[in-house]
């Protein structure tokens, strides 16, 4: 049997890298995955990450040379270029560019997270907390109305980058109510439609939340204290 052609290097915890996994599973595109530990980086990614992180796609050509693809938007854009399967974009211009707007955003809300379980006191906490809930409220708005994906009813690389944000919440609520989706029935909707797709239900590894449980724990996370909300 082959060696696959492709294979994703990875970080267990890493949001970027599953969307990257539920991208190449969409596409129907076999992969191996190597997991590496970013704080005991091997000497064979740091030669081949110009940045250190992850995710990296390495890519065997014909001739058995290699290729290596680094950031996950770019890593993602060239499975939707390159591999049969269903569209992952729109095939319009102004809407594919829309669709990539939205996957910075979900970029930046990733960023806001890492604040919110970072947060050591109740101020930081709030102050991320309240940034969440804004920017899913425009996410909100920007939802299509007929589900049960992010532009109806077609999965397309903005949900390959929002499922992995959502998956955080799903270990955030077994410690407390955030409130970052109260009144959010549109996003609340895509959230568990994007949670019973096996593409992302299967990106992150099955210890995933106990995974996450002890980061928090390392960085004596405010969310353990199970916070709630700030009156």
């Amino acid at each position: 049997m082959n060696s696959p052609t492709l294979t994703l290097v990875s970080h267990a915890l890493c949001p970027y890298v599953q969307r990257v996994a539920i991208a190449l599973t969409e596409k129907g595109l076999p992969f191996e995955r190597i997991t590496i530990d970013l704080a005991d980086k091997p000497a064979w990614f740091t030669a081949l990450s110009p940045t250190g992180k992850v995710p990296l796609l390495r890519v065997a050509r014909p001739d058995g040379s290699e290729a290596v693809l680094f950031e996950s938007s770019v890593i993602c854009e060239y499975i939707e270029e390159t591999a049969a399967g269903p569209a992952l974009h729109p095939t319009d211009p102004l809407e594919r560019a829309q669709h990539r707007a939205w996957m910075e955003y979900g970029s930046a809300i990733l960023a806001d997270l890492w604040g919110l379980e970072t947060a050591r006191d109740r101020t930081a906490y709030d102050q991320r907390r309240q940034a969440l809930a804004w920017k899913f409220a425009r996410v909100e708005a920007a939802l299509d109305s007929a589900g049960p994906y992010f532009a109806g009813d077609r999965f397309c690389l903005v949900d390959a980058v929002f499922g992995p944000v959502f998956r955080y919440f799903d270990v955030f609520d077994t410690l407390t109510d955030t409130g970052v989706f109260d009144g959010l029935g549109k996003a609340q909707a895509w959230r568990r439609a994007l949670a019973a797709r096996p593409s992302v239900r299967d990106a992150a590894a099955p210890d995933y939340a106990g995974r996450l449980l002890r980061f928090l724990e390392e960085h004596d996370a405010f969310l353990l204290t199970r916070p709630g909300r700030a009156a």
